[in-house]
């Protein structure tokens, strides 16, 4: 298959964790690789790891300032189009986690500002190079539809980013939109949210992509989706 059909894809948050893992699944079936992280030293391990297997572009920034987003953009028309585009960067905001009316605003707004807006700002700003039968995966979580005490902020944001793909599925009828709940994984994000306890018996990230890629290769209706319970055999 030549460069130019080859099939690309965006991650947000393709440093480490569920972002990361994958980008290594989809690198060794051949998909060229636009990654994007907030820090650049475990982003560019992310692309010497992976440049081996396929072609890796990397963009740093923080995807809910105008500038990154730019950047993203140039990147993906550089390699002319995009065929999937993973909203997978998310912050967690203050830790431990505070109660609602304990939460401070600014960190508030800031979180809402990456986990629900800036998934939307891109999706905006790619719209003419995403090609026909796109995909896109918002990652959410199980906070986004239940009430736990102290993930309000968190919470809300991914309830913030379900509204807008279910509405998106029904606006951008010929995307495929899935909001997808990775569940409890052994990452850094999960641990900031517990400091101090022990998280080794959560599942690792890559226990969750195998239902990534059946949605990406799959015939899967826009939706809501727990990536550990999508079927391995692709239905209609």
């Amino acid at each position: 298959m030549s460069h130019a059909t080859r099939q690309v894809a965006l991650i947000t948050g393709g440093s480490r964790g569920l972002g990361l893992a994958l980008a290594k699944e989809l690198a060794g079936r051949g998909w060229r690789l636009v990654l994007n992280a907030r820090t650049i030293e475990p982003l560019e391990a992310a692309r010497m790891s992976l440049c081996s297997l396929t072609d890796v572009l990397t963009v740093v920034g923080d995807v809910s300032e105008n500038a990154t987003r730019e950047r993203l953009l140039r990147a993906v028309q550089s390699l002319g189009g995009l065929d999937l585009l993973v909203n997978n960067a998310s912050i967690l905001g203050p830790s431990p986690l505070p109660s609602l009316l304990d939460y401070p605003l600014d960190q508030l707004h800031k979180v809402l500002a990456v986990n629900a807006v800036a998934p939307l700002a891109l999706i905006q700003s790619l719209r003419d190079d995403l090609r026909s039968g796109a995909r896109l995966i918002n990652i959410t979580s199980d906070a986004g539809v239940e009430a736990y005490p102290r993930w309000g902020g968190y919470g809300s944001s991914k309830a913030a980013l379900e509204q807008i793909s279910a509405v998106l599925a029904i606006e951008q009828p010929s995307w495929r939109v899935y909001m997808v709940d990775p569940g409890d994984m052994r990452t850094q994000m999960h641990q900031d949210a517990f400091p101090g306890e022990d998280i080794s018996d959560r599942p690792l990230p890559e226990e969750s992509v195998p239902g990534l890629v059946g949605l990406i290769e799959g015939d899967f209706p826009s939706g809501r989706y727990f990536a550990r319970n999508v079927p391995r055999r692709v239905t209609a």
